[in-house]
């Protein structure tokens, strides 16, 4: 019989989505040893492991010396940026496309509340006031027919993408390689864009002001990277069209938070829905806390209570792939960041 392969998760499964892994192939050995830390890892564990499914708690490479792949419990892979595991020539993938459900839904969400005047209608409400000038006042930008702008085309980016074309949006898109058209990553059945026929028009990033001057609705969906970090600032935000909506479900650092307030103020923007911020928690004396119909919500767009068996679903296809030596999905590609 064929040695078994030594699998460690280090997320607290519970025995149900264990067994679900373990159905994949008799010839898995699966191991979970609950950890946030490789220092927790004790190092027998460690030393025979072959494949890791972890958030953070990435060892380092002699700890690990039959170690090959690495399933990250995350969508990206900015967090562990620099670790020299990442050199090491081990096979990293990411959870992208496991959480894209629930963050279309955010952003749809989002964009229904402020299209439709949510937060004002929430402050009148607190003053028990009836405005007379209600129809002028709460009349909404609805999505049928508006521009929904994205930037970055990824999972999360082709799912809005999907939901908003249902609703009757135009979508536009941001990609970096705006040439290629497919989706290579994971993508749940009926879900998403795999091969990227949703979007009116695609644009590289160097052309990002000229795609968000034409939207309604303009939603930030990239990877941090060196290349995005700070990038949706005063210059972009000055390019979207006057009275438009912004909603990051990115990663903090990518828009930065003093123009999101200047345009809001100044009303450029006419709201904004920010989910992630460039210092987390967000501190009770950011001045985001005080700008004009924002809603801000404390890293969440991603949460959902199915999540952990969403996540299963795509490991146990990469642990298929992986077996039968395959392509695994969502792989990291060093050059990118991502």
């Amino acid at each position: 019989m064929a040695t078994p392969v030594q699998v460690l998760i280090t997320e607290p499964f519970g025995k149900e989505l264990v067994h679900r892994v373990e159905q994949v192939s008799e010839r898995l050995a699966v191991h979970v040893h609950a950890a946030r830390k490789a220092e927790e890892i004790p190092g027998p564990i460690l030393a025979q492991v072959e494949v890791l499914y972890t958030s953070r708690a990435v060892p380092e490479p002699g700890s690990a010396p039959n170690l090959k792949w690495v399933q990250f419990h995350m969508a990206g892979a900015d967090r562990v940026a620099g670790h020299p595991l990442l050199q090491s020539g081990v096979e990293l993938t990411t959870l992208s496309g496991a959480a894209a459900p629930q963050m279309a839904e955010y952003v749809l969400m989002a964009m229904l509340a402020l299209g439709h005047r949510l937060p004002l209608m929430l402050e009148h409400q607190a003053r028990k006031e009836w405005p007379r000038d209600r129809w002028e006042r709460f009349s909404p930008l609805e999505l049928r027919g508006a521009t929904v702008g994205l930037v970055g085309y990824g999972s999360i980016g082709r799912e809005v993408a999907r939901v908003c074309q249902a609703l009757g949006a135009r979508v536009l898109a941001v990609k970096r390689d705006a040439m290629r058209l497919a989706d290579d990553g994971y993508t749940p059945e009926g879900l998403g864009d795999p091969s990227g026929d949703r979007v009116a028009r695609l644009y590289p990033p160097q052309a990002v002001k000229r795609m968000v001057a034409e939207c309604d609705f303009v939603v930030v969906c990239a990877p941090l990277t060196d290349e995005t970090r700070g990038w949706i600032g005063a210059e972009v935000i000055s390019a979207c069209k006057r009275g438009a909506f912004l909603i990051d479900v990115s990663r903090g650092g990518i828009v930065v938070s003093e123009a999101v307030i200047a345009a809001l103020r100044e009303g450029h923007l006419q709201g904004a829905a920010l989910d992630v911020f460039e210092t987390e928690p967000l501190d009770a004396e950011n001045p985001l806390w005080q700008a004009p119909n924002l809603i801000l919500s404390p890293h969440i767009a991603g949460n959902s209570p199915h999540y952990d068996a969403r996540a299963v679903d795509l490991f146990a296809e990469n642990l298929k792939r992986y077996l039968a030596g395959q392509p695994l999905l969502n792989r990291v590609d060093l050059s990118s960041g991502y």
